[in-house]
């Protein structure tokens, strides 16, 4: 997002402004006008309206019979708020009978047209890539609080703006929209079979066939830190041997995409051997002193009880012990708790602000501290206590062939967050026990046994699925599953077959909008309101929304929009506000067809009222029936991929070729930005972020100081020279006293605690060698030395004359002034880069929705190295594309 000036301004979407580099937004998404995101250059907060071109409208026509005709209602609960501005319009390359459609051969399309810069005025875009009409397709048209002990805040707490849920992290089979699922390659997915089981058969029956896990916003895990560099003396040793035990680990990798294809068939595997999930180590009871207090009185509670107290009294001083509903959920089962395990003073518990937990937030304190503490041996003793624990969950082997398990860990309780304004945020999450786990596995496979007491729910033999383990979370009643890791083959031939069913829509998508412009005018109601919904789809890139029960979130979709969801502004102006996915506001003003502004009234016309269905004839289900009808495996997701891959790919067009690494990776970012936005992949600006920005200007004015200090050197050595460079005459911006005897001092704190752990560490080494220790006067001197040297320092910039270093030249000098140009140019690129970026999550998008063989193919062509672009993790995730992709590749 923008700048933040208000609560409710955090979740707002505003189309940024983009002042650098000219770009086209997504394949139908609104077109988003000048919006500086990096961490440098611009003001955290613009509210600016963003304009998109104007499309020829399709046809007025008179209305049907039936479009005075007030549709049915169905009451539905309200929701909404917004204050920022962005515009999207038709294309002007439609003929009054709709996009024009071309009979010829479809091979998968290569873009040859070249992208032309957007200005700051509005635009004529056109529709996405298609195989008829390339030209025209290359423009698209898209865009910690103090408390008082019981977590009640002193003074009014500041909204917080959503964040993803650290319980989202495995799949959850009730969020798993018709949209949302996976598509087969190349074939209409197939029914799944249940193969016979030795096992419980009603087990089985709850168990829905496989949800293909939805990785949307979904981050993948951090990949592990690189290993310290070993001894001097051994360090070529190690090197050889790593390359070579790299080079056999790169041997042992199952290259699946070198396979022959095996389509979609049923059966997924022939062996499967695992060792299911680890549960989390059992509750350790607070010591006898350490006690929550009710009115006053400390309570002695049942280790049941005192796990939930202490959840909540690790969290007082956080956001969410101060929201409101946060508190409702959490006494309400913690009331439940303690009537079942009531405490030894037999006191009745009945308000939660006279409950006061920071004995136990106080207790938490110290541990951490302590564990800050430990010595390096102390933790490298609990880590590898930790390694080999979970060892035995990290693979599984399937076909033979080791594989990588995704999360292995079985969730341990806590406190559900939400996302969001999540109703049930608050909310106990229960301890799982091998009791709620059902695990799928080989038939000839062990059974594996659970790490703590128990006997698993039930055990299947399902070669038709792709879970390890799954069950039903307490408080949403949604199913978890244990999957492979991202990196794994089954993961891989799922995003692979996604983004090729992406890439197959080029060759359908003139004659969808084609029908669907027909549509519009449609006098069978159900079939224009699905025109209407599939024009919004397309262009703006809007999830398909599924309904919601009462006790869930209020997020909508296009299908699941509202009447109070959409205002219209005549002549042909519509206004979105509701909040997506993650309760992050979707906000948009935009121009439309004249039909599609004349279908909106007649769908808001009376009976119809706040909390009636926009689209009451709709259905998520119906709609990808629809597309599936029109292309095998087609759904409204697939839209939302070919839009966000499209838009990427277009946007990169606008990379600098004779640019540096630096300014190249800035253009990569601008256009993964574009895309976050069409995607509305927004996020709160950090807390930290003004902070953080400071140290990255403070670190450009360091990287000024030591050119500084080389330019007066020089000048020293040749005073002729500021004659024939007068660009190194001229004194260094934001390089005033202050800064410059504020870094002098840091400067000298950090030299005097080098000097000071140097000596330490020698002392040490001598120490275990045997040999004598050195005497603290050599510190004492050292110390001196370095002291000394900076008061030197300090009269060497006064005086504005520093002696040359020894055997330093002029043409040394110019060589290291000339690096210092360019450090400090990378810098800033990367702060202005930053700034832009501060608002967007890019990850959701890069992980999800843009196809990674664009990235791999424009690292190659621009001479960009892959791991700048691509995490460790990213890399593991995509081999394929690696693979697959060369300078010549096209979506």
């Amino acid at each position: 997002m923008s700048e933040i000036t208000h609560a409710a301004d955090e979740m707002a979407v505003v189309a940024p402004n983009l002042e650098s580099t000219p770009a086209t937004i997504a394949a139908h998404a609104p077109q988003v006008e000048d919006e500086s995101m990096s961490e440098d250059d611009k003001p955290l907060l613009k509210k600016q309206q963003v304009n998109g071109g104007a499309k020829k409208r399709i046809g007025g026509g008179s209305s049907s019979s039936e479009d005075d005709k007030p549709l049915s209602k169905k009451p539905r609960v309200s929701n909404g708020a917004a204050n920022k501005k962005r515009r999207v319009v038709e294309s002007s390359d439609e003929s009054d009978a709709g996009p024009s459609v071309k009979k010829e051969p479809e091979p998968t399309p290569k873009i040859n047209g070249t992208a032309k810069p957007r200005s700051s005025t509005s635009k004529k875009p056109a529709f996405p890539p298609s195989d008829s009409e390339l030209s025209e397709d290359e423009k698209p048209l898209a865009k910690k609080a103090s408390t008082n002990g019981n977590g009640k805040p002193k003074a009014k707490a500041a909204k917080k703006a959503p964040s993803s849920d650290e319980d989202e992290s495995l799949s959850e089979e009730s969020e798993s929209s018709e949209d949302e699922k996976p598509l087969a390659k190349k074939k209409a997915p197939a029914k799944p079979r249940q193969s016979t089981s030795s096992t419980t058969s009603a087990a089985k029956k709850k168990v829905k066939a496989e949800p293909e896990s939805d990785d949307d916003d979904v981050p993948l895990a951090k990949g592990k830190a690189q290993a310290k560099p070993a001894a001097k003396g051994k360090k070529p040793v190690v090197k050889k041997e790593k390359k070579v035990k790299e080079e056999e680990d790169e041997e042992d990798k199952y290259k699946w995409w070198e396979q022959e294809a095996l389509g979609d068939g049923e059966v997924k595997w022939t062996t499967f051997e695992h060792n299911a999930v680890l549960f989390p180590p059992p509750y350790v009871p607070l010591p006898k002193n350490v006690k929550m207090k009710y009115d006053g009185v400390p309570l002695t509670l049942p280790s049941e009880s005192e796990e939930v107290a202490g959840f909540f009294g690790a969290m007082i001083e956080t956001d969410h012990a101060a929201d409101a509903k946060f508190r409702e959920n959490f006494f309400k089962d913690f009331q439940a708790m303690l009537d079942k395990y009531p405490p030894k003073e037999n006191v009745k518990v009945k308000s939660l602000d006279k409950c006061d937990f920071k004995p136990m937030f106080e207790h938490f304190e110290r541990e951490k501290e302590k564990k800050k503490a430990m010595t390096k041996d102390e933790k490298k003793a609990i880590k590898e206590a930790k390694d080999k624990m979970e060892a035995p969950y990290l693979f599984c082997t399937v076909d033979g062939r080791k594989e990588k398990v995704g999360n292995f860990r079985a969730e341990p309780p806590g406190l559900f967050r939400g996302r969001g304004e999540h109703p049930k945020k608050g909310t106990l999450k229960h301890r799982l026990r091998p009791e709620d786990i059902i695990i799928n596995i080989g038939k000839d496979a062990p059974v594996p046994q659970p790490n703590i007491p128990g006997k698993w729910k039930g055990i299947q033999h399902d070669n038709t699925v792709t879970w390890l383990a799954h069950w039903k979370e307490n408080v949403n009643g949604n199913a978890k599953y244990v999957f492979l890791s991202a990196g794994s083959s089954w993961k891989g031939q799922s995003d692979r077959a996604k983004f090729e069913k992406a890439r197959e829509l080029i060759k359908h998508v003139d004659k969808i909008r084609k029908d669907y412009t027909d549509d519009l005018k449609s006098k069978v109601m159900a079939d224009r309101q699905r025109a209407t919904a599939l024009y919004f789809i397309d262009r703006l890139a809007l999830r398909a929304g599924n309904e919601k029960g009462e006790d869930e979130a209020d997020t909508v979709g296009c299908c699941s929009l509202r009447y109070e969801h959409v205002t219209l502004s005549p002549p042909n102006t519509v206004v979105f506000d509701f909040l997506g996915k993650d309760s992050m506001r979707f906000f948009q003003e935009v121009q439309v067809d004249a039909q599609v502004f004349k279908n909106i009234k007649l769908f808001k016309a009376e009976p119809k009222k706040k909390g009636d269905d926009l689209f009451d004839r709709l259905t998520t289900t119906l709609l990808n029936k629809h597309l599936n009808s029109m292309m095998p495996g087609l759904t409204a997701k697939v839209f939302r991929t070919y839009n966000a891959s499209w838009t990427f790919q277009k946007q990169l067009k606008h990379t600098p070729k004779n640019g540096t690494v630096a300014e190249k990776i800035a253009a990569y970012n601008t256009a993964n930005r574009e895309v976050a936005i069409l995607c509305n992949h927004q996020k709160s600006v950090s807390k930290n972020y003004e902070s953080s920005k400071t140290k990255h200007e403070d670190k450009i004015r360091a990287l000024k100081y030591q050119r500084m200090k080389l330019r007066l050197q020089l000048f020293s050595l040749d005073p002729k020279i500021k004659k024939k460079r007068p660009d190194l005459a001229q004194d260094e911006s934001d390089m005033d006293d202050d800064f410059c005897e504020r870094h002098e001092t840091e400067l000298l704190e950090k030299a005097l605690d080098t000097a000071q752990k140097k000596f330490e560490k020698d002392n040490v080494k001598l120490e275990e060698e045997g040999e004598k220790k050195k005497d603290k006067k050599d510190l004492d001197e050292r110390l001196k030395e370095i002291k000394a040297e900076f008061k030197e320092l300090k009269k060497e910039r006064k005086s504005r004359k520093v002696e040359p270093r020894r055997a330093v030249t002029e043409e040394k000098l110019l060589d290291q002034i000339s690096k210092m140009d360019e450090r400090i140019a990378t810098a800033k690129v990367q702060l202005r880069d930053r700034d832009q970026l501060k608002d967007v999550a890019l990850g959701t998008s890069k992980i999800n929705y843009i196809d990674p063989r664009i990235t791999v193919t424009w690292a190659k062509k621009y001479d960009v190295p892959l791991e700048k672009l691509f995490s460790k993790t990213l890399r593991e995730k995509f081999p394929w594309a690696e693979a697959e992709a060369d300078k010549s590749w096209v979506f």
